[in-house]
This record gives structure tokens, sequence and C-alpha cells, in this order.
């Protein structure tokens, strides 16, 4: 089974692909982050992603794609953009025909540290523990950012709930 995680943002997208064998274990086989320029009108962002998400569509063939929800938000100005990426996630899920799962950043720190409020660093170096990242250059397509974790993290949860 392969399973493209996505941390949706609006100027940057975090994204992995995980393969779970038979046997349950989990293997990384890319992450990084679609970047996006922050001034760039919104419709022409969006477009960027969407093509991305569909380039990765097409070159892992996912069974599932598992993306970060909101669970609540601080800021009006955060979610709207976030959900507009969000959107167009969903949508090239949907066209592809593949089952999404979607879990809030709460739900994926509870699945990876065992703690809700872990903090970024906690995360990122359990996810280390987790899954074998060794062999990739974390400079290579800002893997060193904390939205490719992320991807990682809401990969293995969706990895830890299907059969």
């Amino acid at each position: 089974m392969i399973i493209l995680g996505i941390d949706p943002g609006s100027v940057i997208v975090g994204y992995s692909v995980l393969k779970k064998d038979k046997d349950r274990n989990l293997k990384v086989i890319d992450f990084g982050c679609i970047i996006t320029e922050k001034f760039t009108a919104t419709g022409e962002r969006l477009k960027k992603i969407y093509k991305e998400i569909l380039k990765l569509i097409e070159e892992y063939r996912p069974n599932i794609i598992s993306v970060e929800t909101l669970f609540f938000f601080k800021n009006l100005k955060t979610v709207m953009p976030v959900s507009q990426t969000r959107g167009v996630i969903l949508l090239a899920a949907a066209q592809k025909k593949i089952q999404v799962y979607e879990f809030t950043p709460l739900q994926m720190k509870m699945a990876i540290v065992g703690y809700g409020r872990a903090e970024k660093k906690q995360v990122q170096e359990m996810i280390k523990n987790t899954v074998d990242i060794s062999t990739f250059d974390l400079k290579k397509n800002n893997r060193k950012k904390d939205d490719s974790f992320d991807a990682i993290g809401i990969a293995i949860c969706a990895a830890l709930k299907s059969y």
C-alpha cells in the first residue's frame, strides 16, 4: 500500500510518500515540500499546488491520501488560505478516486509521540525513530522543513489506521 501524506499550507505544502508492506512495515519513499511564492496571486499558487499534487499522484500511484485538517484556528487570515489549499488537494484526490483520511495536528502528535501537545522537535525526533530517512539528502526538496516532517506524521497516521 502506498500512502501520500500532505500537510497543507497557504505557501508551503509538505508531502511524503510511504509504503506499507503486508507485515505493516513502513518505508519512506519520498518527502519534501511544494513551495509557492507568497506574493503570487492566490489562483496561481493554488494551480501550482494542484499540478504538483497531481504529479505526485501520477508518479507514486497512492492507494490513500492522508491530509492534515484544521481542528481550530487562531486567525481567520490563516484558516482561509489553508482551506483553499486543502480544497485543491481534496479535488485532486476525488478526481483520481483515491480514498482520503484526515487527521488533526493533535491526532498526529498523539499517534507519533503519544502526547497531543508535543513540540515540533519531539515529533521530528520520533518520526526519525519510527521510519528510516537516513538515506535521504535533507537539503533536497526542503526536507528539513517542519512541513515535510508533518506530512510524514500524517502519512503514518493513515498507515496505522488502514489495514
